[in-house]
């Protein structure tokens, strides 16, 4: 079994504390690693470093820094089956997704690296004679990443390659539940020479201990976190202290609304798709179906029979596995508590609806349910499991006002084949990002970003990367001789 250590200013070290962290493979409920139960003082250690490394990392050439950010994606796809591997283990992802999103990681370095070039400012006018108005594009400082077990390896690579291409150093806090690839990843960084002592540092931890530190240190700039919203509701208290700025993605209850022109082949392929990807374990999951009550029975009936067909198993050992386990007995626990409660106020189990037969792991069967109604708190709180909660409308009236009628604001998705009602959907639904007949799945070059209690700001694209910049006006007066 693996003991890790952190690292802090180019080095391996141990934590000042003595306690450890047990990391446990879902599928197997066997302890694969260890590490540290880092304290404040990890922290303080961590943050200096990075404040040290800040100003060399920002005076050092943009293509320079791109190119260190690319050569990163390069050495993730060497080892490319590692990090599939061990994504596998200590997520519990099936092989097909495990693969697709260390490939996304390698794509997203180099994407982000091709922005080096690209941070750009302005001359605007003055109103001055002899005087230029410029406008500097600059990076923040030192940026606190803290990362979710959910999407461990892509989620790294938005935090670190966005905050190295713009010249900001990172502390980054990897999940307790899943830092192996991020242990992974920091030995590609101790292996690159040409990477600053202290651009990059890892600390590990509890959320609500170290996290919080972060969010709370007065030499961190941006802390960028993707998480729950309870625990994002506390790094933005923890930040306030500072009024330091935060960059939040959180969680989602995405409606997915089947009009009665849809194709119900790509409705229904998509739905499945979009509900199960990650054992149902992603923010941009479709949470709740409404679909037009004259399409409500075939709806279900082609759902369930896409469902009874899928394999349940450990995807490490069953390449072919299409679920696999959650990450926790915890999260085991609050499906199942999900489910029966919607069943005790009168929901139907079409199929699933209980833990899988297996003998180890936290596995729990794909459910479908139906007679639910929008105001059960199946419809209205994040599962984060392999279940789809299927409602009905009359009127696309109805259907927007209860798309709309939560307190999240992440995704959303809309099936139609009439380019009116899919229009009026994407202009009055109010979600950060909308699919159109297809999966819920955002692009490297597109912003993935929430509102309301989904979070504030966003990553990915250009308008990702503008969080982890600020902008600086200087106002040049010149003297003009010219008689």
């Amino acid at each position: 079994m693996k003991q890790h250590q952190i690292y802090i200013n180019g080095k391996y070290v141990d934590s000042e504390n003595d306690e450890w962290i047990d990391i446990i493979n879902p599928a197997t409920e066997e302890v694969i690693s260890r590490t540290p139960k880092c304290n404040e003082a990890d922290v303080d250690r961590a943050v200096e470093a990075a404040e040290a490394a800040q100003k060399g990392w920002e005076l050092t050439p943009n293509i320079e820094r791109g190119q260190i950010v690319r050569k990163l994606g390069d050495k993730i796809e060497e080892n490319r089956e590692t990090f599939i591997d061990l994504l596998q283990e200590e997520q519990g992802k099936d092989y097909e997704l495990a693969s697709g999103e260390v490939d996304l990681a390698i794509d997203y370095f180099r994407y982000m690296s091709e922005w080096a070039r690209r941070i750009e400012g302005d001359v605007v006018p003055s109103d001055r004679e002899n005087e230029n108005i410029f406008i500097y594009k600059k990076p923040i400082g030192v940026v606190a990443g803290i990362v979710p077990w959910n999407f461990p390896v892509f989620i790294l690579a938005r935090k670190v390659a966005t905050a190295l291409v713009t010249g900001c150093t990172i502390v980054l806090k990897p999940s307790q539940q899943t830092p192996n690839t991020a242990m992974e990843f920091t030995k590609i960084i101790d292996s690159m020479d040409e990477i600053p002592k202290g651009v990059y540092n890892l600390i590990t931890g509890t959320g609500s201990e170290i996290g919080n530190a972060l969010a709370s240190h007065s030499k961190v700039q941006m802390i960028s976190m993707t998480g729950s919203v309870p625990a994002g509701t506390k790094v933005m208290e923890a930040a306030a202290q500072n009024i330091t700025k935060v960059n939040l993605e959180l969680g989602g209850k995405a409606p997915a609304i089947v009009t009665q022109h849809a194709d119900l082949e790509v409705a229904v392929d998509s739905i499945v798709t979009s509900r199960l990807a990650n054992n149902g374990q992603a923010c941009t999951n479709a949470e709740r179906v409404y679909v037009h009550e004259s399409l409500k029975d075939d709806l279900v009936n082609k759902l369930e029979e896409k469902f009874r067909a899928l394999t349940i198993d450990n995807p490490r050992e069953n390449k072919e596995a299409d679920v696999g386990p959650l990450v926790s007995a915890d999260r085991l626990e609050e499906v199942e508590k999900m489910v029966n409660e919607a069943v005790d106020q009168g929901a139907k189990v079409v199929t699933g609806g209980k833990r899988a037969s297996k003998d180890k792991g936290f596995f729990y069967e794909p459910t479908i349910l139906t007679n639910v109604t929008h105001d059960m708190d199946i419809m209205r709180e994040e599962i984060f499991g392999p279940v789809i909660p299927i409602d009905t409308f009359k009127t696309l009236d109805e259907a927007i006002e209860k798309g709309n009628d939560t307190e999240f604001g992440l995704t959303s998705s809309v099936y139609t084949d009439d380019l009116n009602e899919a229009m009026r959907v994407v202009n009055e639904l109010k979600f950060g990002e909308t699919f159109v007949n297809r999966e819920n799945f955002e692009a490297v070059q597109g912003y993935h970003a929430g509102m309301r209690k989904s979070g504030l700001g966003g990553t990915d694209g250009k308008y990702g990367m503008e969080d982890f910049l600020v902008t600086q006006v200087v106002y040049m007066q010149y003297k003009n001789d010219k008689k």
